[in-house]
């Protein structure tokens, strides 16, 4: 099984080194690295190419934002499936794509998604939040619910077959994509039960009440565009969940040193 996984990047100097690395050294050998960037202005292709004969494909141009930026991926992707991990992200240690390998060929499924932790930007060891998807269910996806996206591997059929992201969205088409195939077309899928990434924290999707506000617009647009009826004091059930994925973080962090 060939697996394409696609970095999306601008202007992540001091982040990109750690995510190319997190691909290059996985074990799983089969691996397409494809860098798409939007024209960075600092040193982040310079980096880039440091590592440009390992790396399958690097495109570096102006592009219409993030969406716009991850369907570019999937339109030169060859792979069987299809990852991503962005420029503020890397994979928890070596075999993640060996575990999402096994999952599928063992599950025979058409996705997988995982848990995720959320980092400090200045201390990578430090769990803020256990993003975790243990009990998600497409039904949940109408309340706000969705997996953690940076662990979604989807096999390229599937966005052949069911389209690739919209771009009119800001910040939730990837929660518009999950509705779209979990919900509605109701392609098969398995969990993982343990975190394969860490997301340092100020994301797209991580900002102020501002963007938060954006966000939910966007995920109650998402929810109505595929025909299911929800409203914003619905989508605000989520919030209780998240402290306690808060509270999963610090519960990680003293597992992680009681193991050392």
């Amino acid at each position: 099984m060939k697996v394409s996984i696609v970095t999306v990047v601008f202007n992540a100097e001091k982040t990109i080194r750690d995510t190319i690395e997190s691909v290059l050294n996985q074990t799983y050998n089969n691996i397409e690295y494809i860098i798409i960037d939007g024209k960075s202005t600092d040193n982040t292709m310079k980096i880039v190419n440091e590592y440009k004969n390992k790396i399958d494909k690097i495109v570096c141009e102006n592009d219409d934002g993030l969406y716009s930026a991850i369907n570019k991926g999937i339109t030169i992707a060859t792979g069987d499936v299809i990852g991503f991990i962005h420029s503020d992200d890397f994979y928890l240690n070596t075999s993640v794509i060996q575990k999402v390998v096994d999952e599928f060929e063992n599950k025979n499924v058409d996705s997988i998604f995982a848990d995720l932790l959320f980092i400090k930007n200045n201390n990578t060891k430090r769990a803020l939040r256990y993003y975790s998807a243990k009990k998600f269910t497409p039904k949940k996806l109408k309340y706000g619910f969705m997996p953690p996206h940076p662990t979604f591997f989807v096999k390229k059929e599937i966005y052949k077959k069911y389209g690739k992201y919209k771009t009119d969205y800001k910040i939730a088409a990837d929660y518009e994509m999950f509705v779209r195939l979990l919900y509605i077309n109701k392609i098969t899928y398995s969990y993982i039960n343990l975190p394969l990434i860490k997301m340092r924290v100020g994301g797209i999707s991580s900002g102020g009440i501002k963007t938060k506000i954006t966000c939910n617009i966007e995920v109650i647009r998402a929810i109505k565009s595929n025909g299911i009826k929800t409203n914003h004091f619905v989508i605000l059930k989520k919030y209780p969940i998240k402290i306690m994925e808060i509270i999963k973080g610090y519960i990680y962090n003293i597992l992680v040193k009681i193991k050392k």
